[in-house]
Formats: C-alpha cells, structure tokens, sequence
C-alpha cells in the first residue's frame, strides 16, 4: 500500500480491505503505524467521535514517528493552532470566526469571481489546441480565489502560488520542499497580518476580506492571537487549494473516460439546466474524490470501531475512498452515475469536522468542470490513461498532469 503503483488505482485494495479487515492496524510509508478504517458505516462513526480528537498531543507517539502526523513544517513554524489540529472549544470559537467568510451569501457573491478566474485562465490556453488542465486550469484557479478570499494583495498571489506548487511537487516525497514552503508562507502571513492591523483602525472599512476579519475580531475581545490568525489562513489555503486541484483534475478524468457520462452532462448543460451538473459534482466527489484519507485523529481513551478495540493514544485513519466506495451503502460503487440519487458521500467529512468550504468548492467544481465542457467541447486526453502519474501521498490523491486537446476557440474577452 501507499507504492507509486498503488496510488495509479487503489479500489481494488480497499475493495479487499472492507471485506477481509475492515479496520486494519499498518504501518505507513512515514514509519507511523495506525489504524485505517475503511467500511462506510465505521467510517461516518469514527468522523463524529468525540473519543478521537485532533489535537495531535493525544498521539502516544514513539521517538521515531516524532512531528511525522501533521503538515511538514506547520510545527516548527508555529501554525498548528488551526482547524485540523484542536477540538472543542477551541474548534468551536475558531469556526465560528471563519465560517462567516463561507455563507451561502458570501459564497454566492463571490462566484463572479469564480467565473472571471475560470474564463481568464481558459482564454490563456484556449487558442493553442492542446493544454495541460493540472498545471495550466486546475491548480491556478483555487489559489488565486483563495488569496482573494484571504485578502492576499493580487501583486503578490504569483508568490503563493509558487508556495503552493512546491507543496504539490514534493507532497509525496521528501518533506523539505514542503517544509520551505510553508516557512516562506509564515513569514510572509506575518508581514501581512501586520501590515493589515495598522490599516484597520484609519480606514475600518478596508478589508472585508477573510484575514482583515480575523484581525478585527482579534482586536475587539475575541482573543485571537497572530499564531491562531496566521495559522488560520494557512490551514484554509492549504486545505482548500489542493482539494480543489484534485476535485477538478480527477472529476475531468472521470469525465473523460466515461464519454457516456460526459455527454449526458454536455448535452444538459446545452438544454440550459444545471441539476445534473451539480448533482455530478457530488458523484465525482464520491466516485474518486480528492482527499483519500481524511485528516489525523487519536484515540483519547479506548474504543471500538467495527469490532476492533483501539488503544487510547492510538492514531486513527478514515479512508474515505474506501467508505465512499462501500457496496453496503452505495449501490453499484465503482459505476459513475451523475444521476446517482443517493450522495451522503463522505468526500467533505462529517461531524463537527466537516468541510469548512465545501460551499466554495462546490461553486469552483460546478464552475470549471461546466466552463470546461461548454467551451471546448471536443475535448480529449492526449495521453494513454496508463501513461499518466499519480501524486502518491497520504491524505490526498490527483493527477500530476492532465494532457488535453480539443479545438482551438477564440478567447471570451
């Protein structure tokens, strides 16, 4: 499990799991060991179980796993006090600051931008007949519409996105580039703050922007401290750029080799109706969605899932691949149905846990994937599916290119 090979197909390996040891004890490619829990129903369990938390001092972590559970280099550059990494009532106050940046309001107002990213992006491949979606559509678009969110200034977005791609490039393997790229992004958030805290008080309208609020709040008895700010928009631009890239990236793909699937969608899309488009991001979700495995949890005390005690102290994995793919939940799990009726999938989690910005993801995946196939609708693979390499890794799993082609159109603007 975890090999280059495993990562190009892993159903059928969870198939077996579910089946034969549906709550497994495995030492990862890192030298942690843990649980990974792989049927639906333990699954949804595990997410909402207050016995496990997230705060990674519940790990009775041996001297060589030591700081191999989280984000490499959130430790060392004191951004662990965000969303994946606490719980209750920490969690509680944090999420209710930054939830007020993803109402479905807030998300709605923002979608124009969404569209305008989507279509700028497009227009700068459109003419050449051929393009690859990860490097060019897929990662692009989630970062520049994060940084808007953030308040990131547009001059210095390029320097996020480079920040970000180094994260991607060495997700899978050795940790330093990661690690780099995070420090260059902590001291940078730290400028920012700063900069954004001595504008405020002169101009209390300047910035309506997701950092500017957390300042605000932090000036006005909400106690946040610059570590809990600069860990904040880190989480959310960490969290929410990879997630979008593979949402795209493998929804694409999907798309791609199931022609009867994608006409189904291009020919609604033509008919002006949008149901299926956005019922079809849920199943993609579902059908091989962006994160694999949902985020560290540790045992506070002993318990049970699915017949299997765990230790207090114990690191436990939800592989949401595998839940999502659950044949006791999901009829015909490995078929791609964008009709498919039934989508309690688990691809933002569940629980107090759940995807702070799946509002957002959802507008940038109906967004893009409904752009992509309106405007250039012969689209193609221009490599052999066998030919194309996955980002091995634990917690997510897309493609590290997507070559394309179609024919060349004139840009919208």
């Amino acid at each position: 499990m975890f090999s280059w090979e495993f990562a190009a197909d892993p159903y059928p390996a969870y198939a077996w799991l579910r089946e034969n040891e549906p709550v497994r004890w495995t030492e990862l490619p890192s030298g942690v060991e843990a649980w990974l829990v792989t049927r639906y129903a333990d699954a949804r369990q595990a997410l909402a179980d207050p016995r496990l938390s997230k705060n990674p001092e519940h790990h009775d972590e041996p001297a060589h796993a030591r700081g191999r559970t989280g984000i490499p280099g959130e430790r060392k550059a004191e951004l662990m006090t965000h969303l994946l990494n606490i719980d209750p009532p920490d969690h509680t106050r944090l999420r209710r600051l930054v939830s007020k940046a993803f109402t479905p309001r807030r998300v709605a107002e923002f979608a124009p931008r969404v569209q305008e990213l989507t279509d700028r992006l497009i227009d700068a491949f459109a003419r050449q007949g051929s393009a690859d979606l990860i490097h060019e559509f897929a990662f692009p678009l989630p970062i520049y519409a994060i940084c808007d969110l953030l308040g990131v200034p547009r001059e210095d977005q390029d320097d996020f996105r480079d920040w970000a791609g180094m994260m991607i490039r060495h997700g899978g393997g050795p940790r330093g580039g990661v690690a780099r790229s995070v420090k260059k992004m902590r001291g940078y958030l730290a400028e920012l703050i700063h900069r954004k805290r001595e504008l405020l008080p002169d101009e209390p309208d300047a910035g309506e922007d997701l950092l500017s609020g957390l300042i605000r709040a932090s000036d006005h008895g909400e106690h946040l401290t610059e570590n809990e700010v600069a860990a904040m928009a880190f989480i959310l631009l960490f969290a929410g750029f990879e997630t979008t890239v593979n949402l795209i990236g493998n929804g694409v793909y999907a798309l791609l080799t199931h022609p009867g699937e994608r006409r189904r969608l291009q020919e609604s899309l033509a008919r002006g109706e949008r149901a299926l488009l956005e019922n079809g991001v849920e199943e993609l979700l579902r059908y091989d969605g962006p994160v694999e495995i949902a985020t560290w949890r540790f045992a506070t005390r002993p318990l049970t899932i699915g017949g299997q005690g765990i230790a207090a102290g114990d690191p436990v994995l939800v592989v949401l691949a595998a839940a999502d793919r659950d044949p006791a939940r999901f009829a015909e799990p490995d078929v791609l149905d964008l009709a498919r009726s039934d989508m309690q999938h688990l691809g933002y989690g569940h629980g107090i846990h759940y995807c702070l910005g799946a509002p957002l993801a959802r507008v940038e995946g109906q967004t893009a994937l409904g752009t992509l196939l309106t405007r250039l609708p012969d689209l193609e693979l221009a490599s052999d599916s066998a030919d194309l390499r996955w980002r091995g890794g634990l917690i997510m799993r897309g493609l590290r290119s997507l070559p394309v082609e179609f024919t060349s159109v004139a840009p919208v603007r």
